[in-house]
C-alpha cells in the first residue's frame, strides 16, 4: 500500500521500513522519501541492460565482485534503524565487497559500478538525481546509456567527470573501476 497524504497537496515521506514492507509487484524508488514509480521497460531498454549484464556476468566469473540486474534495490545511505528515505534500483550494478550484501535484500551503500539504460519517464532523475546521489555516495563509477551514447562518470576529486562516448564510432568501453574489463556495445 502506498501512503499518500493530501494535507497541502504534499507526498508523506516514505521510509526504507515503509517500503521494505510493500508486496514485491510494486516497482518503484525512493528519492528522498518521494516514491517514483516505475512501469515497464521498453525491449530495447531491456536488450541493453541483459547484453550488459551478460558481458559482467561472463568478465566477473571467479572474481570478488558481483553483477546484479534490476530489480535489486540500493540503499545509498542505510540507517539501522531503516529510516532511510533512498532506495534506489539501478539497471546495472557490481558490488565488491560481501558486507554491502550481507542481509541478503539489498545492496547497503555504494556499489562500485552503476550502469542506467535511459528510459523516457526516467531520463532526468538518471542525468540529474540519480548522478547526484551516486556521486554523493561514493559510486566509483556510473554509466548512462542511450541510443546514441553512453556517458560515462568517474570522481576526479569526489566529483564526476563526464566522458562522453558515441556509440556510432565506439563499439567497446571500458570499465575503470574493472581494470582489463570492457563493454562491448556493437
Amino acid at each position: 500500500m502506498l501512503y499518500f497524504s493530501c494535507k497541502q497537496d504534499k507526498i508523506k515521506e516514505i521510509t526504507y521500513k515503509q517500503y521494505n514492507s510493500w508486496s514485491e509487484d510494486i516497482r518503484c524508488e525512493l528519492i528522498d522519501g518521494i516514491p517514483y514509480m516505475m512501469s515497464s521497460p521498453t525491449r530495447w531498454h531491456q536488450q541493453v541492460a541483459g547484453n550488459i549484464h551478460g558481458q559482467l556476468w561472463s568478465w566477473l566469473e571467479g572474481k570478488p565482485c558481483e553483477v546484479y540486474i534490476a530489480p535489486f534495490d540500493v540503499r545509498l545511505f542505510p540507517e539501522d534503524d531503516e529510516s532511510d528515505k533512498i532506495v534506489l534500483q539501478p539497471d546495472v550494478m557490481v558490488v565488491c565487497g560481501e558486507k554491502k550484501l550481507s542481509d541478503g535484500r539489498a545492496c547497503k551503500g555504494a556499489p562500485d559500478f552503476v550502469v542506467e539504460v535511459v528510459s523516457k519517464s526516467s531520463q532526468g532523475r538518471d542525468f540529474a538525481a540519480k548522478k547526484a546521489l551516486y556521486e554523493k555516495a561514493g559510486v566509483r563509477e556510473y554509466w548512462v546509456v542511450d541510443e546514441g551514447a553512453v556517458y560515462k562518470y568517474v570522481p576526479i576529486d569526489g566529483v564526476y567527470e563526464e566522458t562522453v562516448y558515441e556509440l556510432e564510432t565506439d563499439s567497446k568501453i571500458e570499465v575503470e573501476v574493472l581494470p582489463g574489463c570492457s563493454i562491448n556495445f556493437r
